[in-house]
């Protein structure tokens, strides 16, 4: 069965880096554009982020631009979000799918989510 699976979360102060990963396994990585996704505290999803299945052409939310940066390795079935910079206002659940999640969590593809504190 499908299975993405997101590690790397963690509490981090302002101006932090953390590296998110995203593993992917039953279904073929290599032919989907993948997403990032994220939900903060009482709020809806908001997309971050967007990387097509060869990695050549990347699109982020004005929020994170500059900060984010979105990969994959298709070899290793893995996404990833180097992220750097960090504000308190990325404190969120951060999720990796196959959509951007305009249609919620329900349509598609998605992980658990691992948490992100940006917090001092």
């Amino acid at each position: 069965q499908v299975q993405l699976v997101e590690s790397g979360g963690g509490s981090v102060q302002p101006g932090g880096s953390l590296r998110l990963s995203c593993a992917a396994s039953g279904f073929t990585f290599r032919s989907y554009w993948m997403y990032w996704v994220r939900q903060a505290p009482g709020k809806g999803l908001e997309w971050v982020s967007t990387i097509n299945n060869v990695g050549g052409r990347k699109y982020y939310a004005d929020s994170v631009k500059g900060r984010f940066t979105i990969s994959r390795d298709n070899a290793k079935n893995t996404l990833y979000l180097q992220m750097n910079s960090l504000k308190s206002e990325d404190t969120a659940v951060y999720y990796c799918a196959d959509n951007d999640g305009r249609l919620g969590r329900g349509s598609g593809y998605w992980g658990q989510g691992t948490q992100v504190t940006v917090s001092s």
